[in-house]
């Protein structure tokens, strides 16, 4: 029987996914956190304590082969973690009745969430901060062919990422704190990437179908998640949604250096979804295009 501990997500099947939560003295919103690839739930230990303060509990909790969870490395599957999510939930829903429950899903955790909510994922909404979507339909069809091939070969075998220069964020206190915390994953496997590109382009075909109110969030010097198909993805949805696009932020929103702004503008969306967002950050999507391609 799935229920939650004190530390804990335990599911149908008996898998335990580690857990954090941070209280707010009298809760007027919930958030369930649902972290990227490679990362764990110590990944929201900026953000949460600051929703904390402000009457926001926000939990969250290591995704199956991430974290401190069985088989660490190993791709779990994206339908898996979709079951995880709504599992957890439906558990946070009963211990919170008449609360608020939002979902926010950072990159892969964005993805994930993006699946659940055309799968019956009940929330009142969802903050999708730079959601992974660049999938097999956006990527080179040299990488296709070396990943497909990698993955099915030497599965197993691992890469770093090492030699690329790509930078998550501007924020250098964080990533050196990152690189000395074993609990984020810097070795990855080769089938574990090709799963990641699988529930990207689910994800990426999932948004029209998306009716749950939705915060999108982009910044303007994300080297992880192209434009194009952020774009391409912002302009298809259908359900009611704000799209906040940061001229100074990077992928990882929640940890650059203006990530205040970031999380004023998710407080005030859970208060008044119709609002503008308080940065002045809000585009309509007949404007994305112009203004982030």
């Amino acid at each position: 029987m799935p229920h939650l501990t004190h530390d804990a997500a335990i599911m149908a099947d008996g898998y335990r996914l580690p857990m954090k939560v941070w209280r707010a003295r009298r809760p007027e919103a919930v958030i369930i956190a649902v972290h990227g690839f490679n990362a764990y739930s110590g990944d929201f230990a900026l953000a949460a304590p600051w929703f904390a303060k402000r009457g926001v509990t926000v939990y969250a909790y290591d995704q199956r082969g991430f974290g401190n969870t069985a088989q660490r490395g190993v791709w779990p599957g994206s339908d898996v973690m979709v079951d995880d999510l709504q599992t957890i939930t439906r558990l946070i829903k009963a211990r919170h009745r008449g609360v608020p429950v939002y979902v926010l899903g950072t990159s892969m955790g964005g993805a994930v969430t993006m699946v659940a909510l055309t799968k019956g994922l009940d929330v009142d909404g969802a903050i999708l901060v730079a959601p992974a979507i660049w999938g097999w339909q956006a990527m080179n069809p040299l990488y296709k062919g070396a990943l497909w091939i990698a993955a099915h070969t030497i599965p197993g075998k691992t890469a770093t990422g090492s030699g690329l220069d790509i930078w998550p964020t501007d924020n250098m206190a964080v990533l050196r704190e990152m690189s000395k915390d074993n609990l984020y994953i810097r070795d990855t496997r080769f089938d574990a990437v090709y799963g990641l590109v699988t529930l990207m382009d689910e994800a990426y075909s999932a948004a029209p179908a998306i009716s749950r109110p939705v915060l999108y969030l982009y910044g303007a010097h994300d080297q992880l998640v192209p434009k194009a198909p952020t774009a391409a993805v912002m302009a298809s949805l259908r359900g009611p949604h704000t799209i906040g696009y940061y001229a100074e932020g990077w992928h990882m929103l929640l940890h650059d250096k203006q990530r205040l702004t970031v999380y004023r503008d998710i407080l005030a969306w859970m208060k008044h979804r119709a609002a503008p967002l308080p940065s002045q950050s809000t585009v309509t999507p007949d404007l994305i295009t112009q203004r982030i391609r």
